[in-house]
């Protein structure tokens, strides 16, 4: 645990407290799994438990999501993987360098940490968070790493304080929310002046919504998730190749009428691509929200908060959007 990180969170609760000093913070943690943060300011207090502070309830909207990345702790890490599909979608979404030692990014919805091995080796300081117990899997798969903070939080409550942070990065989880713009705002007030904000979301769209998953959602995000992912890790592997056969014929069109995804296209073989299918396929029908939304809807955010050098435009996994908070 970055001590030194931990330092700079802030209490959810009064918005103004802190938790202590590096070092004073060094010796709650030392030799015990279980240890609590006691705001400063107001006395509120946080349990960090398996060196994670956790700032949220331990059971919430996204129980899916700890399941799924326990689960699937290693299968979708480039290093696990041998391919580089993480790295190369962070540096092409965003924009960035791969080098940024000094800078700190805010790193929000961590999942399993596939995103979170690519930032640390950027050399930047790392707050990382979830608001599901993938916060566990992310911290065995890159919890060694020195300028690195895990900590489980709410991305409408984010520990942090306001316009502290030079770089804020959010793929693949706020259409994942129950107010995605909500989501949004709150990422972008933690951005400070000349620091930048990225996000993407899925894409509201007529080819994004000609998916098996918007008609069979309503049914399967009510299924327990542990006899979902049965039924799914029965299915999916017997779809693959038809479903690979359907993305031949009609490209992303004829993969559209398959009920499951498939990645062989990224390089993966054909184990990995199995595993990633049954990841992605429970993923599609699992969680509580799934909302889509507009690339105008996602300038109009941006415009809204008066972000300079705004870009958004589709993605890989929908829209993009990435802005700058100006310097006045």
């Amino acid at each position: 645990m970055n001590h030194k990180l931990l330092a700079q969170l802030s209490c959810v609760k009064c918005k103004a407290g802190r938790f202590g000093t590096a070092a004073s913070l060094a010796k709650i943690v030392a030799n015990d799994a279980t240890a609590t943060l006691t705001c400063n300011n107001c006395g509120e207090t946080y349990p960090i438990v398996n060196e994670i502070a956790r700032f949220v309830p331990e059971s919430n909207y996204a129980d899916s999501f700890g399941f799924q990345w326990n689960t699937h702790a290693a299968t979708q890490l480039d290093s696990h993987c041998n391919v580089t599909v993480s790295r190369d979608r962070v540096f092409s979404v965003t924009g960035w360098p791969e080098e940024m030692k000094g800078e700190t990014i805010l790193e929000a919805g961590s999942g399993a940490g596939r995103f979170t091995e690519i930032l640390v080796k950027t050399g930047a300081n790392i707050l990382s968070f979830d608001f599901s117990s993938a916060v566990d899997a992310n911290r065995g798969n890159n919890g060694d790493n020195d300028n690195l903070l895990i900590f489980q939080g709410n991305i409408f409550d984010i520990p942090v304080p306001d316009q502290s942070i030079d770089k804020v990065f959010c793929l693949g989880v706020i259409q994942h929310t129950p107010d995605p713009k909500a989501a949004f705002m709150s990422l972008a007030s933690k951005v400070r002046p000349g620091g930048s904000l990225v996000i993407d979301i899925y894409a509201l769209d007529l080819k994004a919504m000609f998916q098996w998953k918007y008609a069979l959602r309503p049914i399967t995000m009510r299924i327990d998730n542990k006899k979902l992912y049965k039924f799914i890790s029965t299915v999916t592997p017997m779809l693959v190749g038809p479903t690979k056969l359907l993305r031949k014929l009609a490209g992303r069109w004829g993969a559209r009428l398959s009920p499951i995804v498939e990645y062989h296209y990224l390089g993966l073989d054909d184990k990995t691509n199995k595993q990633w299918a049954i990841l992605d396929t429970f993923d599609m029908y699992s969680p509580a929200h799934d909302h889509p939304q507009s690339e105008d809807t996602v300038r109009d955010w941006f415009k809204e908060i008066g972000f300079e050098q705004v870009h958004v435009g589709r993605g890989p996994n929908g829209v993009v959007g990435r802005g700058v908070r100006p310097i006045t």
